[in-house]
């Protein structure tokens, strides 16, 4: 309840899960064309794997959760930051990743990608980061 002053334990978001039929691709996916690193590749129960990637440096981590086909190609609404969009857009268009057409310039620029499965994620420009395209 709001105004009841009352404190958490929890002290931050760790990782949050999106939905892939293949882990080694989706693997590859997040690691080579965007960048991010390997944290975690561990037996996760009879034939399971736990896999978490994320950018280098943060904090947050997203866990490749193995789903069978069909499960995969949702809208995660997670929203990734940079400093500059459109540097981030073009640097992913080269690469062939599945990007909008073109930024989005309001509220702040931004603009969706889609991963290996089609789930969709998004890219927004950190407020005061960069110059506006």
């Amino acid at each position: 309840m709001a105004g009841t002053g009352a404190r958490t334990r929890i002290g931050e978001v760790r990782t949050v899960g999106i939905p892939v039929t293949d882990q080694d691709r989706a693997v590859s996916f997040y690691v080579e064309n965007l960048g991010f690193e390997k944290r975690l590749d561990a037996a996760f129960g009879p034939g399971r794997r736990w896999v978490e990637v994320a950018p280098p440096g943060a904090t947050t981590s997203i866990a490749l959760m193995s789903v069978p086909a069909g499960g995969a190609g949702v809208d995660t609404q997670i929203r990734l930051a940079t400093d500059d969009a459109a540097a981030a857009h073009a640097d992913l268009r080269a690469r062939g990743v599945d990007t909008d057409e073109e930024l989005l310039l309001v509220p702040i620029p931004m603009f969706a990608f889609r991963d290996q499965d089609g789930n969709r994620l998004v890219i927004v420009q950190q407020p005061g980061a960069g110059s506006r395209p």
